[in-house]
């Protein structure tokens, strides 16, 4: 009888090891759940939002190789294009994912001037004025007043958000995105830490590209307060 049991539980904890296994290996090359902590990619992307990753949009990647080292690739690595929305290791950080949109692909000349960005000569952002935005969510920013603007770039529409407030990097002077790197900003361009202050992300960073919003709730305790955002769910990431 114990010797049957014992067979048992072998065999229950093979077929659970098995289960982990495939649920961690599922995460490490295809999709990963991601909760955006921050409001740096507003109005793209809300604080308490969930997405989902797409881990193989630029490459399959061997199981668990990106979780302790660079990762290692069984197809090609096929770059992110301007304006992806990709989730990255942070450079200065690689315990901590990062969330921003990719402004600079390798070879790309980039020039910041009065927070209007220019890609190879061409200005990229704040091309019209966006569609009318609640009045409770502008009064969400305390005084400040934001302006919104539609961006039209790449086959992409999108929405992004500047102030009147000048920052310390409304002006960065021309340069190049060296190869093997990627320079990417916030959406929220005003309260965006991004590679304006800290640098390029290398592609051994890039964990995915962000596809879509499958929960939206923000927590007491943790944001602000208790909200489920049930509009949001389904909503597509360009």
């Amino acid at each position: 009888m114990k010797e049957m049991f014992k067979k048992i539980n072998m065999k229950e904890t093979r077929s659970f090891v098995i289960m982990i296994v495939t649920i961690f290996a599922f995460r490490s090359m295809l999709f990963e759940p991601f909760r955006i902590p921050s409001g740096s990619m507003i109005p793209t992307l809300n604080i308490g939002d969930f997405i989902l990753v797409n881990k193989f949009t630029y490459g399959i990647k061997v199981p668990f190789s990106d979780m302790f080292s660079d990762p290692i690739y069984m197809s090609k690595f096929e770059a992110p294009k301007r304006d992806d929305v990709i989730v990255f290791k942070y450079p200065v950080d690689t315990s901590q994912n990062f969330i921003k949109r990719v402004i600079g692909v390798p070879g790309d000349e980039v020039e910041l001037i009065n927070k209007q960005v220019f890609v190879n000569g061409k200005m990229v952002s704040g091309i019209s004025d966006s569609s009318p935005v609640t009045k409770a969510f502008a009064n969400s920013f305390d005084g400040v007043k934001v302006n919104f603007f539609k961006v039209a770039e790449s086959g992409k529409e999108f929405d992004i958000q500047m102030t009147d407030r000048e920052t310390q990097k409304d002006t960065v002077p021309k340069f190049t995105v060296p190869e093997g790197n990627f320079f990417v900003m916030g959406d929220n361009r005003d309260f965006s830490a991004d590679s304006r202050y800290w640098g390029f992300v290398p592609k051994e960073n890039i964990k995915g590209k962000a596809l879509i919003v499958w929960m939206s709730l923000t927590l007491p305790g943790i944001d602000q307060n208790l909200s489920f955002s049930p509009s949001r769910i389904g909503k597509r990431i360009f």
